[in-house]
């Protein structure tokens, strides 16, 4: 996630169709068939949220996650509960809701540690050593040892092990590793990549940019940032082309292309105006008259 500021939110025809069959349900299990429902659904919402709160629709993830974990809740899956209490947590934080997203998160980790789930536990801490480092309540340090060991217990879920290696990246780029930084970013990638979700690859390549920005490599932090505009073209990703074209104004700038980064702030602007989005208007408005 890229922000964490409000945007009007487009319910996609997917979503919206998931919405209107989670509402056209019972709010109550008759019979296991109903429970196995339920379930079926809080799934197939979670991958749908998770994919609204990847194209910076928090708002619209964050309705969608607390209408399917109910559906959890109904169906008495520890596990789908914990799972969406992570990615509520994310989102709430994605949105500047700190507290919120502590307490979704102290929640999952207490509801995994009940289940005795071991990966899921694990997975649980590694959301949470995330939130710590973002916020700066634990050192990058303490957050990659806390992932470094936690990540060894995480063998099934893919995008919960790519999530275990962008945050070792978050922590060695605190720390200003950056070879190891990248590398860890690009073990995230690569099972990104083998299983075709572009959303996250953007994001992977927008994180990369900025750990080589940071150790002066302004041309590779470029590359990097085109390979992430030219991923968020594809997939019509406006929220992610928004977010790398003002990251690609900042870069150029940094370069001293002045006209370059103007031309690059203009482009993102023009994206965030179609979306409604004032506060980065305005952001992208002081970048261009400075």
């Amino acid at each position: 996630m890229r922000m964490n500021r409000y945007i009007k939110i487009f319910i996609s025809t997917p979503v919206l169709l998931i919405i209107l069959f989670y509402i056209s349900c019972s709010s109550s299990p008759k019979n296991a068939g109903d429970v196995y429902y339920l379930r079926l659904q809080a799934e197939d919402g979670l991958e749908a949220a998770n994919r609204e709160a990847e194209r910076g629709n928090f708002e619209n993830a964050l309705s969608l996650l607390t209408g399917f974990k109910r559906n959890a809740i109904l169906a008495d899956d520890l596990s789908l509960i914990v799972r969406i209490s992570l990615a509520r947590g994310n989102v709430f934080y994605s949105l500047g809701k700190t507290d919120e997203a502590f307490a979704d998160w102290d929640f999952a980790l207490k509801e995994a540690d009940l289940l005795g789930d071991k990966e899921l536990l694990s997975t649980a801490k590694i959301f949470y050593a995330r939130g710590n480092i973002l916020t700066g309540r634990k050192s990058a340090m303490s957050v990659l040892e806390e992932v470094t060991l936690e990540s060894a217990n995480i063998k099934k879920n893919r995008l919960y092990i790519a999530f275990s290696w962008q945050v070792r990246g978050l922590a060695l780029r605190e720390l200003g590793l950056w070879n190891d930084a990248e590398d860890a970013m690009k073990k995230s990638l690569a099972i990104h990549e083998k299983d075709k979700r572009l959303e996250n690859a953007s994001y992977d390549w927008y994180t990369i940019a900025s750990v080589r920005s940071l150790s002066g490599d302004t041309y590779g932090a470029i590359s990097a940032l085109e390979t992430s505009i030219s991923l968020d073209r594809r997939i019509e990703n406006s929220w992610g082309l928004a977010s790398s074209w003002r990251a690609l104004g900042d870069v150029l700038r940094k370069a001293g292309r002045e006209r370059d980064a103007l031309d690059a702030y203009r482009r993102s602007r023009s994206i965030y105006i179609d979306m409604g989005n004032d506060y980065e208007v305005e952001e992208l408005n002081k970048r261009i008259n400075n």
